[in-house]
């Protein structure tokens, strides 16, 4: 059997969209609003980020008419806590934009975009998606591919460009590969499966064109990509926020897909925790790295996925269902999360001094954590004021690593309190050398070395001290970085980052990762003109220049999922 799917038929016509509005279609719903006192925004010119207060990116309007879509009255819509992104239709092969606040943008950004659309895809004359890498320099690997998670950064550009019809190909072609027979070795993965990538087939003899798709059979590991799911759901709600257009979503496939993919993190086992367990290797970090059991960046993307399926699923009989069961995750989950893997100096110093061998639900120590296994560098990395989410929390065992991903998710999904969210920003200035350095951001922090080296990453090569994904410096997280700093108010942060990256990335055509404990040097494996590289900066460039594009990729907290905190936060010392 082949290690890839193949399919022929082409996947329905994608026909011209009713014209883009540019206000919110809302109901009421539980979520509060970003600010107390909304002020309008003045839509005849697009200012920069500095030149707004943050209160006017909490607009409140009329509700479009339901007359437009009766059909959808049942579902859960959101509040306007950001304004749709401004986006008028252009082709994809439009030109690069000029900057909506009127004045030339960055040099680099013309060559950003130019590298952007060298990057794309195309099925039957359709764009379907964006390849890895287009450096030809080196092997290709799986490079000329197109990757779910990695085209999320890609997509988000061409929605913030007024280009939405590639992202909409691409959700249906992802779908139509969720529906395929899946199988490593003798073994069916679960139906809701979607594929860590795709790639297109040209038979020149036959004149056709086939889609091939990797469900992790190829993979290195051969691990199944947990996080592609979670990426589709977020995605296809991040256009429906950007367009107004809640067909996409609402079609019978798009329903059907969502439920497969929530059945798979739904299903009832032998879990204690309202956590996914996973193995090694199932999300950006591929690798061994020592992340296998309850990862950060997997509960997030968990977190974040569950509450935009909570905005898109209809209120019929099949998605009541599954909407009262992401209700009841989602209160367990945060719960689970806010109080067992937050830390922050007050809960450093309380598990410094936890007894052991506790017994009872009475127990303070309840994963029975041995204090002499913390490692020393958490104690001089934690700040005063400041915390963050662990990388991992299992039985006898918290990974104390800061991972750059989980957090910034934690941050735009809510699932970190407004003060956690505080904290977090705080601890990225406290450390700005060690997370950002010359290069940001590390991905994960520290490195890991030596012993726990070996025993972690079976002595893997190419995730050696400060490289790879083994405190390797990414670029393309500065588009996470940045849509955090907007929704924390604290831009200061992203315009610094976007500086030093400024700096090199056109210059270094544009790496994958960065090695170096400061970020200082390009990869040693790291491909060039790496497209997530270069698609991350400019998402974190346009939503700088204009903060409402943070609508589609973020969240504001639904109060009723808050807890009572029951442990004092750095934030109140």
């Amino acid at each position: 059997m082949s290690s890839f799917n193949g399919d022929v038929s082409q996947n329905g016509n994608t026909r011209h969209m009713d014209s883009l509005f540019t206000v919110a279609e809302i109901e009421e719903n539980d979520f509060s609003k970003l600010l107390d006192k909304p002020k309008p925004l003045n839509m005849e010119r697009q200012r920069s980020f500095d030149e707004r207060s943050l209160s006017e990116l909490s607009v409140g309007f009329s509700p479009r008419h339901s007359a437009r879509h009766p059909e959808n009255s049942s579902r859960n819509y959101e509040p306007p806590e950001y304004l749709f992104s401004p986006c008028s239709r252009r082709s994809v092969i439009s030109c690069t934009p000029r900057s909506q606040a009127g004045f030339e943008p960055h040099p680099m950004v013309a060559e950003a975009w130019e590298n952007l659309r060298r990057s794309l895809v195309f099925f039957r004359g359709e764009p379907v998606g964006t390849i890895a890498a287009t450096d030809t320099s080196d092997e290709k690997l799986n490079y000329d591919q197109v990757f779910v998670r990695d085209f999320v950064p890609s997509a988000l550009a061409f929605l913030m460009n007024g280009e939405p019809e590639i992202v909409k190909n691409f959700i249906l072609k992802t779908l139509r590969l969720q529906s395929w027979e899946k199988k490593i070795d003798r073994f069916q993965l679960g139906e809701g499966v979607m594929p860590a990538s795709f790639k297109v087939l040209h038979d020149p003899v036959r004149n056709t064109e086939t889609l091939m798709a990797d469900f992790g059979e190829s993979a290195i590991g051969r691990v199944a990509p947990v996080d592609s799911g979670f990426w589709w759901i977020i995605l296809l709600r991040a256009y429906t926020k950007s367009t107004g257009d809640t067909s996409l979503a609402d079609r019978p496939e798009c329903q059907k897909g969502m439920r497969l993919i929530l059945s798979l993190c739904l299903s009832e086992g032998f879990d204690t925790f309202p956590t996914l367990l996973c193995a090694d290797g199932c999300c950006m970090i591929d690798r061994r790295m020592g992340v296998y059991g309850y990862p950060i960046e997997i509960q997030a993307l968990f977190f974040m996925a569950l509450r935009c399926a909570l905005l898109l699923l209809k209120q019929d009989d099949e998605g009541k269902e599954f909407i009262e069961r992401i209700v009841k995750r989602l209160h367990a989950l945060s719960y689970h999360m806010r109080s067992y893997f937050w830390l922050d100096f007050k809960q450093l110093n309380d598990i410094y001094r936890y007894k052991t061998e506790e017994y009872s639900h009475t127990a303070v120590n309840k994963f029975n954590v041995i204090p002499d296994s913390l490692s020393d560098w958490v104690f001089d990395f934690m700040p005063t004021h400041g915390g963050y989410f662990i990388g991992n929390v299992s039985p006898a065992r918290m990974d104390f690593r800061w991972f750059c991903l989980g957090n910034c998710i934690a941050i735009l999904s809510s699932l970190a309190t407004p003060e956690q969210s505080m904290a977090i920003m705080d601890l990225i200035e406290s450390r700005w050398e060690e997370l950002a350095g010359e290069m940001p951001l590390k991905v994960c922090y520290p490195a890991i070395d030596s012993h726990e080296w070996r025993i972690e990453t079976g002595s893997d090569p190419k995730n050696t001290r400060w490289s790879y994904h083994n405190g390797g410096s990414w670029p393309v997280l500065l588009w996470l970085l940045t849509a955090a700093c907007i929704k924390t108010g604290r831009p200061q942060i992203a315009r610094r980052a976007i500086e030093l990256a400024e700096s090199r990335l056109l210059k270094d055509n544009w790496p994958e990762y960065y090695d170096g404990k400061c970020g200082r040097y390009v990869g040693k494996q790291a491909r060039k003109f790496q497209t997530w590289s270069i698609a991350g900066y400019l998402v974190a460039k346009m939503m700088l220049e204009d903060p409402s594009h943070l609508g589609m990729i973020a969240l504001e907290e639904d109060k009723q999922m808050k807890p009572a905190m029951r442990r004092s936060n750095s934030w109140t010392c």
